[in-house]
């Protein structure tokens, strides 16, 4: 298990990203590993199998964390 800060803005803490991932301590994700994959639904990839490590200009902050949505 991997977890990565919200603030980088990947697609594991996006949501549009469908892929496994739990919230972590606050400000983080928690993702299985660095090649896990989701499909992304509605974003800038809406469709497509995207790592959780990818980017994009649609990020919008999962709901899970509880932080304020805010755009990329």
């Amino acid at each position: 298990m991997l977890s990565q800060a919200v603030d980088r803005k990947r697609c594991a803490s996006c949501e549009h990203w469908c892929g496994w991932r739990q919230a972590g301590e606050p400000g983080t994700v928690i993702i299985e590993s660095e090649t896990s994959e989701g499909l992304c639904q509605g974003g800038g990839w809406d469709n497509s199998e995207r790592r959780a490590r990818s980017a994009c200009g649609h990020w919008l902050c999962w709901h899970e964390l509880g932080l304020a949505p805010s755009k990329a």
